[in-house]
């Protein structure tokens, strides 16, 4: 069996010393915390710490198992409105929310339709115009 020459094989890298695993540890933490401080300061966990763990509309409850599948609505539908007493905010299910949202667009498209038959003149076309000659012959 032959050998590889040493030239070939990558080369392992030099050991850190200890304060530089330290340093790098210490960042690597330090990273951490940042982010879950942010995360935490973000309107989800605010209203997650502010609110019970059920959903405001079917009153499925949740736990630490499961609390990805609850959202927080915004009752404006309203993103940058996110007051510190959570008033625009209420946790729902995805399926809720989905609901919800789906049926807000719905409503836009509807008075998106009404507003156009409204501006719509009257129509000037008349299908049965002839219709009384027409019946009058017989």
């Amino acid at each position: 069996m032959k050998r590889k020459s040493s030239a070939s094989r990558p080369k392992p890298p030099k050991g850190r010393s200890p304060e530089e695993r330290e340093q790098a540890m210490q960042r690597i933490v330090g990273g951490a915390v940042d982010h879950r401080d942010k995360r935490m300061a973000g309107y989800r966990e605010q209203s997650l710490r502010i609110h019970p763990w059920i959903c405001g509309r079917c009153g499925r409850t949740f736990d630490q198992t499961n609390i990805a599948e609850l959202t927080v609505h915004h009752k404006d539908h309203n993103h940058d409105n996110n007051p510190s007493d959570g008033s625009n905010w209420e946790n729902l299910c995805l399926y809720c929310h989905d609901n919800e949202h789906s049926r807000q667009v719905e409503f836009q498209l509807n008075q998106d339709i009404m507003v156009k038959k409204d501006e719509q003149e009257p129509a000037k076309y008349n299908p049965f115009e002839k219709l009384k000659d027409l019946l009058g012959r017989k």
